[in-house]
């Protein structure tokens, strides 16, 4: 970790901002979609973006959030390109009426960053009955992703500029089950742990994006697939854990990264030009870091990609 200003190979480190790894790039002609774009991280991707002269289709699940913080950047930028749009990952009906709803609008598609998540949740199910993390983080990203990815190969040709897919994962990753994924004990409950759930759906995120890149490498499809680390910041995220949330808001400001800060490596990953060509990698304080073992198991990653593809499939 580049901790206290202490600079990486890119020229960047912890304490960089979103603002500052983009600075001096021209996004103008690029679209991009922001999942969990009306809070926390997603608000400063979103912001940020769009400073640049992104077009920014934030997808939220809850629609005036989002319209508020369209109005609040635009006050800030008033050129700014921002569309809102419903997207609640919990849901895959949600997800292929998002998918559908955007392959039909014409609209281009350079970016996609898959943002959204939820944390350590109390055991609950998805609407399609699947173990609310797994579903939200992992699931939702994955089928939105598939649904999506012919718009972004046609965009990659017709415009001849790369396209890039961002996973927002975690360092909590590395807290996952034991065995990584439990393909056979994704909904249960008894044995059900919320923080080595939320290690498995990162660790997820990781696993896709690592197999996605090496199919779009096979196609040769100039489409970028990498993950990332936001590195630890005070959200909401911890709202279902009342004690670490309150520590977490007296003390982060002395211990953890700022919004500004957080936002910085998934908007570095998604349009710094020191990152082109780069695929299939995991990002920290917007450098290349070292995943877990399991992260980098390629028979993992594929026997994941089976298992996702299963369960959103169409009956």
């Amino acid at each position: 970790m580049w901790i206290f200003g202490l600079k990486g190979p890119s020229g960047f480190s912890a304490c960089s901002t979103a603002e500052e790894v983009t600075h001096g790039i021209d996004g103008a002609g690029l679209t991009a979609i922001v999942t969990g774009a009306s809070s926390g991280l997603g608000v400063e991707t979103t912001r940020v973006l769009a400073l640049r002269g992104v077009h920014v289709i934030m997808a939220v699940r809850n629609v005036n959030s989002g319209k508020d913080v369209r109005e609040t950047v635009l006050k800030e930028i008033p050129t700014a390109k921002i569309d809102v749009m419903e997207l609640d990952l919990s849901s895959m009906a949600s997800v292929r009426k998002f998918a559908s709803e955007y392959n039909a609008s014409g609209l281009p598609l350079n970016l996609l960053i898959n943002n959204a998540g939820v944390m350590a949740t109390p055991f609950m199910l998805s609407q399609d009955n699947i173990e609310l993390q797994f579903a939200t983080n992992h699931i939702g990203h994955f089928l939105l992703t598939n649904l999506l990815l012919e718009t972004m190969k046609n965009t990659a040709r017709e415009s001849n500029k790369e396209g890039r897919i961002v996973h927002v994962s975690s360092e909590g990753h590395r807290f996952a089950y034991r065995e990584g994924i439990r393909f056979d004990k994704i909904n249960d409950e008894s044995s059900y742990n919320s923080i080595y759930s939320y290690g498995q759906s990162k660790l997820a995120n990781i696993l896709h994006a690592k197999e996605l890149s090496r199919i779009l490498k096979a196609e040769g499809v100039d489409i970028t697939a990498n993950a990332l680390h936001p590195g630890a910041i005070v959200t909401n995220l911890l709202r279902h854990h009342g004690f670490f949330n309150v520590i977490a808001n007296m003390f982060g400001k002395f211990l953890l990264k700022n919004v500004q800060q957080g936002a910085a490596t998934q908007c570095y990953v998604a349009l710094n030009p020191q990152v082109k060509g780069v695929s299939g990698e995991y990002f920290m304080d917007s450098n290349k870091a070292n995943p877990s073992n399991l992260a980098k198991d390629a028979e993992l990653a594929k026997k994941l990609w089976d298992f996702s593809l299963n369960l959103t499939s169409p009956n």
